[in-house]
């Protein structure tokens, strides 16, 4: 019973990065194919938007019952990242401030797919700025993460996963001032933003495979 524990805890990035992934492509091809959402490869044409998946039936369905339960692996995941962290880094105190900026991207994420695709007037404030709270919550873990890490290959390729979504950020807000319609861009860059974020969680499982991370669960008696 252990071992499994401790395999299904070390598996815990790998899940965090891959549930979406799957949840919002396959929600978007099921928009694709019930003719609510227009056909393209949104990583590079950025013909609609994440939410957008997450709008309308019957993909959204899917949405909700992948994200809500990201939520919560992501909560797991920053926390025993911050235990990892203050294993293989005695000295670092980087696991708190990676622990306050997950939890702050998973509550924003919770409340975000709560409200999306409803009336309400707080809808409109999550929909302008909720999502960016999770980008930024779980994006400032990360790099507060990866600079406090061990050097190793897997640190490097989280850093490099990293660097790329600052530097479409600045494009973004470029083309926003730039562009007549800058929707479509922006939109694509949502979408490859995402998907570094994900993958960033498949380095974690690495680098917590490579380093031996255990999870022991003991008794007084």
């Amino acid at each position: 019973m252990g071992y499994a524990l401790c395999m299904t805890l070390r598996a815990l990035p790998l899940l965090t990065g891959l549930a979406p992934l799957v949840g919002i492509n396959l929600a978007y091809v099921i928009g694709v194919q019930a003719d609510v959402l227009p056909s393209c490869v949104p990583y590079i044409e950025g013909c609609t938007s994440i939410s957008a998946t997450g709008r309308y039936p019957p993909g959204n369905m899917l949405f909700r019952a992948v994200m809500l339960p990201q939520s919560v692996l992501l909560l797991m995941t920053w926390y025993f990242a911050a235990l990892w962290l203050k294993s293989v880094r005695p000295e670092s105190r980087a696991g708190k401030a990676v622990l306050a900026w997950g939890v702050l991207g998973a509550i924003a994420l919770i409340v975000y797919v709560t409200f999306l695709g409803t009336k309400t007037p707080f809808y409109e404030f999550m929909r302008r700025f909720g999502i960016y709270f999770y980008f930024i919550g779980t994006v400032f873990a990360q790099l507060t993460l990866s600079f406090a890490a061990p050097p190793s290959r897997w640190r490097k390729w989280m850093l490099r996963t990293l660097a790329l979504p600052f530097v479409l950020g600045l494009l973004n807000f470029v083309q926003k001032s730039v562009l007549a319609n800058p929707d479509p861009l922006e939109n694509g860059i949502e979408w490859v933003v995402s998907l570094l974020t994900q993958l960033w969680f498949l380095w974690l499982y690495a680098a917590w495979r490579e380093t031996g991370f255990e999870v022991s669960v003991v008794t007084r008696r």
